[in-house]
């Protein structure tokens, strides 16, 4: 496979996560296109505020609350009503869940080598 077909299997996987309080939050990491279009939909100020953008991307990565799909965000109310729907707990959910998932685009020492290759 190649890079370019990793990438792109990856990043269509879709993710769970379980928040706090039950809720059941299908997601998926953000293309360069999906950021593209937060950028756009934060506009040119907040798209330069690494905290709100933080959040902003978080909220952007859901697909589905308890099974009924979320449209993508494309203005900055839009993106303030979904974080205010997920609250502390589905943002820490959609966190959590988005660093635990490993990629298998991050490649480690041991990649072209045979087992017991000194790398």
């Amino acid at each position: 496979m190649t890079p370019s077909q990793t990438i792109l299997r990856d990043a269509a996987k879709v993710l769970t996560a379980v928040d706090q309080t039950g809720r059941r939050l299908s997601l998926r990491r953000l293309t360069a296109l999906d950021t593209l279009r937060l950028f756009k939909a934060a506009g040119p100020v907040l798209s330069q505020n690494e905290p709100w953008l933080s959040m902003a991307g978080l909220a952007f990565s859901v697909l589905e609350i308890d099974g009924v799909p979320q449209p993508g965000p494309a203005t900055e109310a839009q993106i303030e009503a979904l974080i205010d729907r997920l609250g502390d707990a589905g943002l820490a959910a959609i966190a959590d869940t988005i660093m635990e998932e490993p990629s298998e685009t991050n490649v480690g020492p041991e990649v072209g080598n045979l087992p017991g290759t000194p790398s």
